[in-house]
């Protein structure tokens, strides 16, 4: 069964940029330039049957194109103990509304999708056991612009698990209609 979710692809200069990021921190498991993306929603092992169905079901969604900015870092966990590490990106609202349709099409199809607040970001690095310090990153970075792009579509990726991490391979992808608002609102 393939391992899916959907997610948001980055331009290359802007993860050429977020890839300077890149420091000497005890347990940090850097993201490599091709494993940089915007997570929009985990699916999980999905049985391929269902496939068509997902891909279907997440051409209805109704959301315009908008733009994204990449600026400033932040972490989950404590900066002296960090679980990750990321980059943040404005304005949050269109990607939570273009996660919230996402996730409400695939829950009709029965799919069970994560409960946890849904933050966007950029993961640059996770960590192991007894993790080093970002403190020194999120003061030199914390107000970096990275770059802006437009975003005119979003993804529908396998996830394989490998031993340098995670290689991700695009299944299908799904354009954002400059007509969106219309079909919202009829």
């Amino acid at each position: 069964m393939p391992r899916l979710f959907f997610g948001l692809e980055i331009p290359v200069q802007i993860k050429a940029r977020l890839s300077k990021v890149r420091a000497e921190v005890s347990a940090a498991k850097w993201q490599s330039v091709e494993q940089m993306h915007i997570t929009l929603l985990f699916l999980g092992d999905v049985d391929e049957g269902r496939l068509s169905a997902v891909c279907e079901a997440a051409r209805r969604n109704p959301q315009a194109p908008f733009e994204l900015s990449v600026a400033g870092l932040g972490c989950f966990g404590q900066p002296c103990a960090p679980r990750n590490l990321w980059a943040a990106i404005q304005p949050e609202a269109p990607v939570v509304s273009l996660h919230c349709a996402i996730k409400e099409q695939m829950e009709r199809l029965g799919l069970i999708t994560e409960s946890r607040a849904f933050l966007p970001h950029i993961t640059l690095s996770r960590f192991k056991r007894q993790p080093g310090s970002v403190e020194g990153l999120l003061a030199e970075y914390g107000e970096t612009a990275f770059g802006s792009f437009q975003v005119d579509q979003f993804v529908l990726f396998e996830s394989e698990q490998s031993a340098d991490g995670s290689v991700y391979t695009v299944v299908d992808r799904f354009p954002l209609s400059p007509i969106g608002e219309e079909l919202q609102s009829s």
